[in-house]
């Protein structure tokens, strides 16, 4: 079944989830948006969409939602990359409409899922060739979710990194960070918190060092969770990415090699 879905004042779209792509990716409760028109024609509801934009006054869609053929998503794996018929900023709702997809690669099975799709639109680059198309590193993906994370089995005191994040989320969700807070003043937070980490390090204050990382690693999960991802997925890529560099120390710093 295809709905057309209208939030007051913002926008008119369609999809085959409500929850999924109204509730869970943009953020509205259903009460906060309508279900203008249904049905189970792609056709028909295409036109609708297009007639109900006009009609309302919005922004009307370049391109009807069956040209956009989310049923028929030609998924192109090649050794290295994994490439989508989408330009990078329709992403992230064409692979949610998508959810459960499957495509083989050299690497294993790929699949579209809600934990995959955040990590994929993070992590996506445009085609320099086309537009329209966008496209992931194959071995990245296969580091985040197919082989061992690099962090998330790890036992600090008995307890996983991975629970430790969920104890985070747990609190935050409590206290009214998630639905009333927003990525906005999560940042201003980090940086408060890596004020005072700067502070404690040019006093070595040990204490203070431990205390204004977990403050930071707090803030970041929460960070994270407001633009729509999990932390762990955030470092599992960002280990991907550095796993397989090489380059030397300069100064101090880890000068990465230039290919």
């Amino acid at each position: 079944m295809y709905y057309i879905y209208h939030i007051p004042g913002k926008k008119i779209g369609v999809t085959r989830n409500l929850f999924i792509r109204v509730t869970k990716q943009q953020g509205y409760k259903p009460e906060e948006y309508e279900v203008l028109d249904q049905s189970e024609d792609i056709d028909y509801i295409s036109d609708r969409e297009i007639e109900l934009q006009q009609s309302y006054g919005y922004k009307v869609d370049h391109k009807k939602y069956n040209q956009l053929q989310f049923n028929k998503m030609k998924i192109n794996p090649t050794d290295q990359t994994t490439t989508f018929p989408v330009p990078i900023n329709k992403l992230k709702g064409t692979l949610m409409d998508n959810i459960g997809t499957k495509w083989d690669t050299w690497l294993g099975v790929f699949e579209l899922s809600n934990k995959t799709i955040p990590w994929i639109v993070a992590n996506a680059r445009p085609s320099m060739y086309n537009d329209n198309r966008c496209f992931i590193y194959n071995k990245a993906y296969h580091a985040a979710f197919i082989t061992e994370p690099a962090y998330s089995e790890i036992k600090t005191d008995q307890i996983t990194t991975n629970n430790v994040f969920n104890l985070i989320r747990d609190w935050a969700k409590e206290r009214g960070i998630y639905t009333n807070g927003d990525v906005k003043t999560q940042y201003v937070k980090l940086q408060e918190e890596t004020g005072e980490l700067a502070q404690a390090i040019l006093k070595n204050d040990q204490a203070g060092i431990v205390d204004a990382i977990g403050d930071a690693v707090v803030v970041l999960t929460n960070l994270a969770a407001l633009a729509g991802y999990d932390i762990e997925h955030c470092i599992d890529s960002a280990y991907g990415e550095i796993s397989n560099r090489t380059g030397s120390m300069v100064n101090g710093t880890f000068v990465k090699d230039t290919v």
